[in-house]
């Protein structure tokens, strides 16, 4: 049994701006379990980095530890990539980052990786509004040590073992809300349509953009009493807003009547259309995203969709006034300012 990727290339796959097919946008063979989630949430990433025609080595992505951080090792395999200590991705890409803001930096983590351990490390690298699209993976369940349920887990809510949770759930998509996340969207690795515009947006977005994706453990918790099955979350998902993408090269058209679309034009002049279902909240209201979300809740619905997205706020880069120019590409005189600068810095803490 070979586990070699075939490297064959049908002649008439379809091409994108740069001339290069889905195919040169994949990674590894994944050795995920078969059904996995995860795999699913990297298949849309690919086709979103596909059709946004984005160079793979133009991109970082980073992880920390578990079955969501070995997912990037399956998808974008020329891009740049740096597998973290658990819950510390970060730190990384905010020092990866500041390095060189030219790159498009996307976080692969899960629910352990981000609700857990490094919940303090979320909390940070949102509020500061790290230019990154940051994906959490959430099954609700610690797959690769076998089945412990996880901080996103809800009360109520039974593992394999018919062992009951009892503390309420961490909801990683109001806490992104409450921090000052300007773009934060749910969805289900379930639904490749929906997902592929969420993340091309996300990616397109400047600021923190945030997507927690329900990917179920097909392992651990896809048995009938767990809310992060596929059954549950099919029988419990509802969609709020149902997000389009425009590329700033394509004609912005619209088939709806007015009053129906709601359109936020991004900073690289790409827009997301909004069209307005029976939850039609604001997503450009915090207040409102976050009203929507907890009458869902309370209902035992799960609200997907772009739930809030701002493009007006500055980001990190924007705040700090850091140069556009990757510092490994500064000569002597750029990066040293003078005697007399430092001697004033230092004076300064004194």
């Amino acid at each position: 049994m070979s586990f070699l990727k075939s490297k064959f290339h049908h002649p008439r796959l379809a091409r994108n701006e740069l001339g290069l097919t889905h195919r040169d946008y994949e990674g590894s063979l994944s050795t995920l379990c078969a059904g996995c989630g995860h795999d699913a949430v990297g298949a849309a990433l690919v086709q979103a980095v596909f059709e946004l025609s984005i160079p793979a080595h133009k991109i970082a992505k980073l992880s920390g530890i578990g079955c969501s951080s070995k997912a990037p090792t399956y998808f974008l395999d020329q891009s740049h990539g740096f597998n973290t200590v658990h819950g510390r991705m970060p730190s990384v890409a905010s020092g990866a980052s500041m390095a060189n803001r030219s790159l498009k930096y996307i976080g692969m983590s899960g629910d352990g990786d981000t609700a857990s351990i490094g919940l303090g490390q979320f909390a940070h690298v949102v509020r500061r509004r790290l230019d990154m699209t940051y994906i959490v993976a959430n099954n609700g369940v610690y797959g690769l040590t076998k089945g412990q349920m996880a901080a996103t887990a809800e009360r109520g809510s039974t593992t394999k073992k018919d062992n009951k949770v009892l503390w309420p759930d961490i909801d990683l998509v109001t806490m992104a809300l409450e921090l000052g996340a300007t773009f934060v969207a749910r969805s289900f690795s379930g639904d490749k349509e929906q997902m592929v515009p969420l993340l091309k947006a996300a990616i397109c977005h400047e600021g923190f953009a945030f997507i927690d994706i329900i990917s179920p453990c097909v392992t651990f918790n896809n048995h009938a009493t767990s809310t992060r099955s596929y059954d549950y979350v099919r029988d419990h998902i509802q969609e709020g807003l149902i997000a389009d993408f425009v590329p700033v090269t394509s004609e912005i058209t619209t088939s709806y009547d007015e009053g129906e679309s709601n359109d936020i034009c991004l900073h690289d002049g790409s827009v997301i259309r909004l069209h307005k279902g029976s939850n039609g909240f604001d997503a450009r209201d915090r207040l409102s995203s976050l009203d929507a979300i907890h009458k869902h809740r309370e209902n035992g619905e799960i609200l997907t969709g772009l739930l809030y997205c701002d493009p007006t706020y500055r980001d990190m880069h924007d705040i700090l006034n850091t140069t556009e120019t990757p510092l490994n590409s500064l000569n002597e005189n750029e990066l040293c300012p003078g005697a007399r600068t430092l001697n004033g810095i230092n004076n300064a803490f004194r």
